[in-house]
């Protein structure tokens, strides 16, 4: 049976066969560093794949975003969500919940990393018809678990 902790590593392996080029990884005080300007730390698994796989630029199909860097990273998203949210009558993205992944299409795969199992949520913004308040919502069959 795999584990979480073998996990990392068979992400690592296939990031490197399918990408030709992986940008370096983040380091411990980068990945310290971002998490002190949230204001609150990353879930651990989420945390090692910065440190051991790459700083973004993996994953199937769309890729996640880079945690530190300049141009879009993972905290510079989470600012502008909760910026533009909070310009709403009804505030539609959460304390705690980082867009990690962007699908196009102003849609977000996200972590929230205050739920003790590090529920990846899709921010679905396109088909809305209500106030957007539930705008965040589990996705089916995705979980950081089954992400190879």
């Amino acid at each position: 049976m795999k584990t979480v902790e073998d996990l990392v590593p068979r992400v690592a392996a296939k990031a490197r066969a399918t990408s030709r080029t992986l940008p370096p990884v983040a380091g411990a005080e980068e990945v310290t560093s971002a998490e002190a300007a949230l204001g609150f730390p990353l879930p651990p698994l989420l945390a090692s794949r910065y440190r051991e796989v790459a700083n973004g630029g993996f994953g199937p199909d769309y890729q996640l975003l880079p945690l530190v860097g300049t141009g879009r990273t993972v905290p510079s998203e989470y600012r502008s969500e909760r910026s533009a949210s909070a310009e709403g009558e009804t505030p539609y993205w959460p304390v705690g919940v980082l867009p990690i992944l962007d699908w196009g299409c102003a849609m977000y795969a996200a972590v929230d990393c205050h739920s003790e199992t590090a529920q990846v949520l899709l921010f679905e913004p396109n088909a809305m018809t209500d106030d957007g308040a539930h705008r965040l919502r589990r996705p089916r069959a995705r979980t950081c678990a089954t992400v190879p």
